[in-house]
């Protein structure tokens, strides 16, 4: 016989508590919008001082503007406009960090023959590149205090490969295996490195997809949704950027201490197949 509850009289298990990031700095890229806005006010509402790093200068206002509008925040938002592409600046701006979120991204879907080249160039050096430069720059501080929390935020698309996505397929694979590089040289200084792998999210990159998508598949942007990106989803709908967010904030914390080296999938079953 197996239970479907708590017994009569005693009290469900209190969930663990919030990841306590008082003291600690985070950098979070791609942070004007989508998962990157909800991740840089997940980790501020645990105590972080959080650099909010974007290009998107007028985002980060949005983003501080919303941090100090919002309650129970133990924490702060620091808008950082930054570009990537400067890989030097980049490298730069992860000194001193405790917590880096590797999370700034761009999409094109189009199929190879078509593919510009300095448009899968600039997908490399931003979604790859620019990320072992920020782990570069972080590693030093956080090896020297033995402690370290390097998140990625990858994709079904780390795991798995779709038409059309060839850039962002090949920087997001690449990101996986660089974090599982950095899990086996920070473990004995007290760095995790995991990544976060999301189906599709509702984010504006994702809402630019659709139109994307709708010429490369030849069907109309209404089919999109339902016939292509999220056809193979057991879960029928969007993931939420806060969502993606929480996981984030997870392997943050102490509970997730010896979670390293590995890939936290919020597919809704995409993988499942």
């Amino acid at each position: 016989m197996t239970s479907s509850g708590p017994l009569p009289g005693s009290h469900p298990p209190a969930p663990p508590p919030s990841p306590d990031l008082h003291g600690r700095t985070a950098l979070v890229t791609g942070a004007a919008g989508g998962i990157g806005r909800a991740c840089a006010l997940r980790l501020a509402a645990a105590g972080a001082e959080v650099r909010a790093a974007d290009r998107d200068a007028a985002g980060l206002a949005e983003l501080a503007e919303l941090a100090r509008r919002t309650g129970g925040l133990a924490g702060t938002v620091i808008p950082h406009v930054l570009d990537l592409t400067d890989l030097d600046v980049a490298e730069r701006a992860a000194a001193g960090t405790d917590v880096l979120v590797n999370n700034a991204g761009l999409q094109l879907v189009r199929p190879l023959e078509k593919f510009p080249p300095d448009v899968f160039h600039t997908v490399l050096t931003v979604m790859l590149e620019a990320p072992f430069r920020l782990i570069r720059g972080a590693l030093p501080h956080m090896y020297a205090q033995g402690w370290g929390r390097i998140v990625n935020v990858s994709s079904v698309h780390g795991l798995r490969a779709s038409a059309f996505k060839s850039a962002y397929v090949a920087a997001k694979h690449g990101l996986e295996g660089l974090s599982k590089t950095a899990a086996l040289e920070g473990a004995p200084h007290g760095v995790t490195s995991n990544c976060v792998n999301p189906a599709y999210v509702r984010t504006p990159l994702v809402e630019k997809q659709i139109a994307d998508q709708a010429q490369a598949h030849g069907i109309s942007e209404d089919r999109v949704l339902s016939e292509v990106l999220l056809k193979d989803s057991a879960v029928q709908r969007l993931i939420e950027p806060e969502e993606v967010a929480e996981a984030v904030a997870y392997l943050c914390s102490p509970q997730a201490s010896f979670i390293t080296g590995t890939s936290l999938v919020l597919d809704g079953g995409w993988t499942a197949h």
